[in-house]
């Protein structure tokens, strides 16, 4: 199945799964014969196709790192690329959640709202910076691969390809094998990808089937105004960032990210997502292996920019139905907070709600009144899903073709 096919599949799947859960959701899902569908078979179906791909991270991760890193051949450039990645994520991030707040300052979302905010969502308190940084170093490279701990895998990599590479014969004969077994996983990953439309469609399906449309109108407002600054991030602020970097044509690059941001959607995992945008960096955008093994891995890590957005917009909506001003003061501690946040976050679904509830500790916000938006949350965690492995993609472009390591004949290719 070539990409235009399996492209065309997956959105296929996708828009069948929207329609059969609406369908579902207007019935009732809660009918017996449904019941069977919503509670078992989506989800069972659904969670095996995210598995899978979880499968393949730490082992794509750790190999495509360590070939990469060695491909480098020089720390001090690895070291550069480092530096500029985490630069341009930050950066991102920074000004994703600016334009979240001015947007959500101008529309006034939660202008008028009587806001009930009695809920049981819970959050444990949140780490101190020292710690965050802390849990970056792996202590046990086993325990970290076992616990899908990226940030420690990334730097175990980084570490063990650089020692094979200065190992001379026996770190060659290393390489050797990890090179090899690279391909094999890379292979299972397009193995993968025929099962992806079935696993896409029962994703979407449960989604849509238990949130419906009736969630969205009661927050039509707050939930418009995030999906109109995650298109705004995406279609504006990358599009310039990636014109005026690589001065490359932005229409080839959603037309070859196409594939990946439907992934994301359906997974609403950025982790989950890593084998299919690595797969795609190098394979429809050109990005080398010794800078796409660095950049999506970490990206997926810490490049959090729809997250971002989404808790600017919420933190205005909940200030302004609570009647609360925050002020200049609080939205400058909001943008540090969740750029910070979103360092060493797991690329999960849902887990945009536990940095939300440390962005609200921070600006005095009843955490409690999450629960107000919890309801449509799933839905939008899947578009900025999208949005987060969209900016990794093009960061990664980015430093690619700043470090020579870009094949434009590749970006350019049409299938």
């Amino acid at each position: 199945m070539n990409a235009k096919n399996l492209t065309r599949n997956i959105l296929l799947g996708m828009t069948l799964g929207a329609i059969v859960g609406t369908v579902i959701n207007l019935v009732g899902p809660d009918k017996p014969g449904l019941a069977l569908f919503v509670n078992d078979i989506f989800p069972l179906v659904g969670k095996i196709f995210v598995r899978s791909l979880q499968l393949l991270v730490v082992p794509l991760v750790l190999l495509s790192l360590i070939c990469g890193t060695s491909a480098l051949d020089d720390v001090r450039r690895l070291g550069r690329i480092g530096v500029k990645t985490l630069a341009f994520y930050l950066s991102t991030t920074a000004v994703a959640i600016t334009i979240a707040i001015v947007l959500a300052v101008v529309f006034k979302p939660g202008a008028g709202l009587q806001l009930d905010y009695q809920s049981d969502f819970g959050v444990t308190e949140s780490p101190p910076l020292s710690e965050v940084i802390l849990n970056i170093f792996p202590s046990n490279p086993f325990a970290a691969m076992a616990e899908g701990n990226m940030l420690q895998v990334i730097v175990f990599a980084i570490l063990f390809g650089l020692a094979a590479t200065l190992a001379g014969a026996p770190g060659k004969r290393v390489l050797a094998m990890a090179n090899d077994l690279n391909e094999i996983v890379m292979k299972l990953v397009m193995l993968l990808m025929l099962a992806a439309p079935f696993g896409v469609f029962a994703l979407v399906a449960r989604t849509f089937a238990h949130e419906g449309f009736s969630a969205i109108m009661a927050l039509s407002k707050y939930f418009f105004l995030v999906l109109g600054a995650l298109a705004l991030h995406t279609f504006v602020t990358y599009a310039l960032i990636f014109k005026t970097c690589t001065g490359l044509s932005v229409r080839q690059l959603f037309y070859n990210l196409r594939k990946v941001q439907l992934f994301a959607f359906s997974t609403a995992s950025s982790n989950a997502t890593i084998p299919v945008n690595l797969e795609n960096a190098e394979h429809r955008l050109g990005v080398k292996p010794a800078v796409a093994s660095f950049t999506i891995p970490l990206g997926a890590t810490i490049n959090m920019d729809g997250t971002a957005i989404m808790q600017g917009v919420a933190t205005v909506f909940i200030a302004q139905a609570l009647g609360v001003d925050i002020g200049l003061q609080g939205y400058l501690m909001v943008v540090v907070t969740a750029t910070l946040a979103s360092i060493g976050t797991a690329g999960v679904p849902g887990v945009g709600l536990v940095m939300l509830a440390m962005v609200f500790q921070q600006v005095g916000l009843p955490v409690a009144a999450i629960g107000v938006i919890y309801g449509v949350d799933r839905l939008l965690d899947m578009a900025r899903t999208a949005v987060n492995v969209t900016g990794d993609a093009v960061i990664s472009v980015i430093i690619a073709r700043g470090e020579n390591e870009f094949d434009q004949q590749v970006f350019e290719k049409r299938e």
